[in-house]
């Protein structure tokens, strides 16, 4: 039966688009290394205001503006300012020129990417969105045809917003309206328009920063798998300290971005490390996401402007600093909780229901990419799955054939490839499957396992062999070997 829209043509085709553009399949919130369950209920606000490393992250943050801002009113402050003017100076000169590249330049690169919307994460069958984004980049070239590509980003950011879920597009904010924005603001004529270019770029990392750091208050078991797989990024800390902290410093330093010159230059350098870090143990798809929000805030941090067009009292007073937070902090956690509820509802498991319910690793829907997958089920090719039944409580006997049927299609594959008539080429090709049927026996571990070191081993293995799997198809293709398909 259709739906019967009112005779109001402006509202029922504001009604048909909102029909159009509703979430395929908005279950997973797709990020770099796995598909997060996000219908699960956030963790209550009370657990993180209950957190004493989240006041002491808080406490800490507030000195530091407090003391920056004093600073800031002193010729020391001046100074300083003065001496990171002259040091972004020639930037400064040709700003525009390097954010219309660098907007070039990203929508070249996920159009050499291919499959994805605005970023690596948001992925798409469509081939036709790869040439939008070649056309985007070139319109850049011409102020005349600027307004063109900021159009062409907000659809792809509404299309966007069909196949994933509108709750966590919010993350994506500086990638498409934001820059969006710029783009209109920097082709005007109208120089009380053109002036607030860079500040519409600001605003729009500080609000992505802001909301998606929520998520590790919200959701911190989502990041417990990379912890686990990455202890490095913690610096030695406890995970339980580590996440929350991590938080605090990715939602003030967001809200720094708002701040007066001084504070907000020196938040934009502490992210701009913080995201050049990431580069390395994430690689190149990392940086591709990133690279737009990196090129924004190093805008920032060579911005010279002084003013403050927006409630410029209360962002210079002293006591705006813990007002500011304050208000920012209710303002965002009312949202996203708020928001969650009105998406979801209020009857949905939160994580840590799920996790004691399902098994430590049951942070994510499951993808045969990655090795977050729940535990109910564990498939171990496209298309080949194991038998579905309950985890617990599982079938000896259908436990022991999704062990057969690894075993089989491991020992024909290498046995396939080791019939290369190059030795060097044998043994890789041999070793691919090798590794796969390690891999397809943790995942089945983690789909059957209860014992918590056979768990941490399985996962530890998971890891390990798709980076070495990678390795080998690297060293394959640069030899021009094409890899059969499994």
């Amino acid at each position: 039966m259709l739906p019967s829209f009112p005779r109001n043509p402006g509202l029922g085709a504001a009604l048909a688009l909102t029909g159009a553009l509703a979430p395929v399949a908005a279950s997973a919130h797709v990020k770099w290394f796995a598909p997060y369950i996000v219908d699960a209920a956030p963790a209550p606000i009370i657990r993180t205001l209950n957190d004493p490393w989240f006041w002491t992250g808080i406490i800490l943050v507030l000195a530091f503006f407090i003391v920056t801002r004093l600073v800031e009113r002193t010729v020391f402050g001046e100074r300083a300012l003065d001496a990171m003017d002259r040091a972004t100076n020639p930037l400064w000169l040709r700003l525009d020129d390097f954010v219309r590249i660098m907007i070039a330049g990203f929508f070249v690169a996920i159009f050499s990417v291919g499959g994805v919307y605005l970023t690596p994460d948001l992925k798409t069958p469509a081939e036709w969105v790869s040439w939008l984004q070649l056309l985007i980049a070139a319109g850049i070239v011409s102020r005349k045809t600027m307004p063109f590509s900021a159009a062409g980003i907000i659809f792809l950011w509404v299309l966007a917003l069909r196949d994933y879920d509108p709750f966590h597009l919010l993350d994506y904010l500086a990638l498409g309206v934001a820059v969006a924005a710029y783009l209109v603001l920097e082709s005007s004529d109208r120089p009380d328009w053109r002036k607030h270019r860079f500040e519409v770029l600001r605003w729009g990392v500080a609000i992505a920063l802001m909301w998606s750091s929520l998520e590790k208050f919200a959701y911190p078991e989502w990041f417990y798998p990379l912890v686990d797989e990455k202890p490095f990024l913690t610096f030695g800390l406890p995970r339980d300290i580590f996440i929350p902290m991590a938080g605090v410093a990715e939602f003030t330093m967001g809200f720094g971005l708002l701040a007066t010159p001084l504070v907000r230059r020196l938040s934009a350098l502490a992210l701009l490390v913080i995201f050049i870090t990431a580069v390395y143990p994430f690689g190149r798809v990392d940086l591709i996401g990133h690279a737009l929000i990196m090129a924004i805030i190093i805008v920032i941090a060579a911005d010279h402007t002084r003013e403050l067009n927006f409630w410029s009292w209360i962002r210079r007073a002293l006591i705006g600093v813990p007002i500011g937070l304050t208000g920012a902090l209710l303002i965002f956690v009312t949202a996203y909780w708020g928001l969650h509820a009105a998406f979801y509802g209020t009857d949905t498991q939160t994580m840590a229901e799920i996790r004691a319910a399902q098994g430590e690793m049951a942070t994510h829907s499951y993808s045969t990419e990655h090795p977050h997958g729940p535990q109910a089920l564990a498939t171990l090719r496209d298309g080949e799955e194991l038998p579905q039944v309950e985890a617990v409580g599982l079938d000896d006997t259908a436990v022991a054939s999704a062990y057969a049927q690894s075993m089989v299609k491991m020992h024909d594959e290498m046995m396939a490839g080791l019939q290369h008539e190059d030795r060097d080429v044998a043994f890789v090709l041999g070793m691919i499957p090798h590794h796969q049927g390690a891999i397809d026996m943790a995942r089945i571990q983690l789909a059957t396992g209860s014992d918590p070191e056979n768990m941490e081993l399985a996962r530890h293995i998971i890891a390990e062999q798709l980076q070495e799997i990678d390795a080998m198809h690297a060293w394959l293709e640069a030899r021009g070997i094409q890899v059969p398909d499994s």
